[in-house]
């Protein structure tokens, strides 16, 4: 929040507030505000103590996002699948993909029709 937001909503209270209630307001916001802060203190000092022995098991340094090269995942993948039992079982699926579109468009282009179009479905 900018200093300027900050100041009307400063004002904004002293007006709807009132300036006689307005110090009692203040002071209940800065207690709901300490009971919070103690609130999370507590419970994050509560987390470590009793999370603290799975919590130590982890490796932090692999989870962490930065790490992660799209380029090399991939390329490592590539260099996993070198074997040509995994390629032709790759290739034979994608092979019977290819030939089943290039069949349906040779039969398209032999009858001449258009291809199908659904006016509601744009």
């Amino acid at each position: 929040m900018s200093f300027e937001k900050i100041v009307l909503l400063v004002v904004l209270a002293a007006v709807i507030l009132g300036p006689a209630n307005l110090p009692k307001y203040a002071q209940m916001l800065g207690s709901a505000v300490r009971r919070l802060r103690d609130y999370t203190t507590a419970s994050k000092e509560r987390l470590q103590a009793e999370g603290n022995e799975a919590l130590a098991d982890i490796d932090w340094k692999k989870l962490d996002p930065r790490q992660y090269d799209p380029r090399r995942i991939i390329a490592d993948a590539l260099k996993e699948d070198s074997t040509p039992a995994s390629r032709t079982a790759i290739a034979a699926p994608v092979a019977q993909a290819t030939s089943v579109a290039a069949t349906e468009r040779a039969e398209r282009e032999r009858n001449q029709r258009p291809a199908p179009f659904d006016s509601e479905a744009t």
